[in-house]
């Protein structure tokens, strides 16, 4: 599908998953003793980081994409920050599995994996009602897996399909091609 109205009209019409890497982070690694309650053992969002965030926050607004509330997170500073800078403070609920998709990235056996990949695949099955959209702000995917590589502030349109029916990728959007929805 090409970027264009019908992106657009489909968006506005509600029913979508809008899964979104973070804001970009600060250069580093998370601290080996990493803990949600301080920030300070976490890569935190950069200063451009909190802008693509209010950024993308307009953007949804401007293109009047209608959003379902609470917008889920991550327990990671980063994720909570983008999405607090993005919707508001008070729209956001901090969601633990998705915890898990940043652990797809270190060293886990088949059988852990699959098991995540099974919980993150029920959880994009469940068909929304028209009208909204619901927005998870989480990690990006090691390449290959799940909804794979994703940039800072990138989107993965996602269209559930139903409890045990599956998902259906309906595109990806990097926060330019959001941007370019505007003109």
């Amino acid at each position: 599908m090409k970027l264009n109205s019908s992106l657009l009209d489909l968006l506005r019409g509600g029913g979508y998953i809008l899964y979104v890497r973070h804001g970009e982070a600060t250069v580093g690694v998370d601290q080996p003793y990493l803990n949600f309650q301080y920030c300070f053992t976490q890569r935190n969002l950069s200063e451009l980081g909190r802008r693509q965030a209010i950024y993308y926050g307009e953007i949804l607004r401007n293109l009047r994409i209608p959003i379902g509330y609470p917008i889920l997170t991550s327990p990671f500073c980063r994720t909570i920050e983008t999405a607090q800078l993005a919707f508001g403070r008070e729209n956001v609920q901090i969601d633990p599995f998705w915890i898990e998709i940043y652990r797809l990235s270190g060293y886990l056996s088949g059988g852990e994996q699959r098991r995540i990949l099974d919980i993150f695949r029920s959880r994009l099955e469940i068909k929304l009602p028209l009208g909204s959209n619901r927005v998870i702000i989480a990690h990006s995917f090691p390449d290959g897996i799940g909804l794979g590589q994703i940039p800072n502030m990138g989107t993965v349109v996602v269209n559930p399909r139903g409890q045990g029916n599956g998902f259906e990728i309906v595109h990806r959007l990097s926060l330019a091609d959001f941007a370019s929805l505007l003109s």
